[in-house]
This record gives C-alpha cells, structure tokens and sequence, in this order.
C-alpha cells in the first residue's frame, strides 16, 4: 500500500507478486516517485541542478545519484525515478526554467527481473538486444514487451527494471513469469 496524502491509500498493483525460476528472480520494486520530464537542450544544465543529477544526453542512456535516476526516452524527454527522498516535482519547479513535469507514479509500476537468465525471459516478449555490446550496464530504451509499451533499463550485468503502466502490470509479471521459466531450461 502506498499513501496518497490526505489520509488515503493505493493498493500498489503488485503487492506480493514475486517469482520467477532456477535462473531468474522476479519482483515488484518498492513504491518510487516518478515524473515524465520534457525540456529543451538549452535548459537541461538547470533542471539537472536542481534535480541532483545530470539528466543524460545520449540516446539509450541513463544517470543516477543521491537515489534517483534518470533515463532518456527522447532528445527532450527523460523519466526520472526517486526511491528515496521524493520531491522531484518541487526539484524541478525550482529549475527556474521552462520545462514540463508531470507526476507519473501512480500511472507506473515497477518489476526487478534479475539473476543469470534475465535477459532470455525479458527477450521471451522483447524484441530489444539485449547482449552486454548491445545493452551495457546502465541503457535504457522505450520498447515493447508482447503488446504492452515499457520502458527498459538495465541496472547490472545480469539485472533489470522493468517499467509498465499499472493498468498493464499483471500482463508483463505473468509474460515475465513464463519467460523466466524458459530460461531455465
């Protein structure tokens, strides 16, 4: 559960979800903050000061700091991810810049894949390389999982975050649940 404020209180879509296989641990990540921040080139150096950590630039790549993350979706786009503190939609009003915030944390949940055959149960619905060359410690991407859009990063060697629309949660654990059966065999 996940208080709203104001007394009120969300059921997180996974709560006591976890599984996976000999070769793949599957589980719901602890309830973050989230926000889908847009803003041009020439104001991202204020709202990474503001936010406490450099808000990437590259295509596929990812920062992190003081327990937040910051994961570039597009030229102008990032999804940042507080595990710790919050604040982040304050962080960013205080940039002084002109920018878009939105509070996403209620729309996404999160599921921690890892051990030595994750990649082969994301890949079960992914289409995403997702080879060490290919996807390095830290990348990120915008990708698909079977039908449902998600956003990817990989946060070891042999670990992963798996960002999905609450409303489509359940689908991705369970498609993540047989893949990960799969990859022990």
């Amino acid at each position: 559960m996940a208080k709203l404020g104001a007394g009120s209180i969300r059921t997180l879509p996974l709560a006591g979800f976890h599984g996976g296989s000999s070769a793949v641990r599957l589980e719901a990540a602890p309830p973050a903050e989230r926000i889908s921040l847009r803003a041009g080139a020439e104001d991202v150096a204020a709202l990474s000061q503001s936010l406490g950590l450099d808000l990437p630039v590259r295509p596929k790549t990812s920062a992190a700091a003081k327990g937040r993350t910051a994961l570039w979706l597009g030229p102008d786009e990032w999804l940042v991810i507080d595990e710790g503190k919050g604040g982040l939609m304050q962080a960013a009003a205080s940039s002084g810049v002109l920018h878009s915030a939105v509070d996403v944390s209620h729309r996404n949940a999160a599921i921690l894949v890892s051990g030595p055959g994750a990649a082969r149960a994301i890949n079960a619905g992914c289409p995403q390389d997702l080879s060490l060359k290919g996807f390095p410690v830290g990348a990120c991407s915008r990708t698909v999982l079977a039908k449902v859009e998600i956003v990817l990063l990989r946060t070891a060697e042999d670990a992963f975050r798996v960002e999905v629309w609450r409303s489509f949660s359940d689908y991705a654990f369970g498609l993540l649940a047989e893949g990960a059966q799969d990859a022990a065999l």
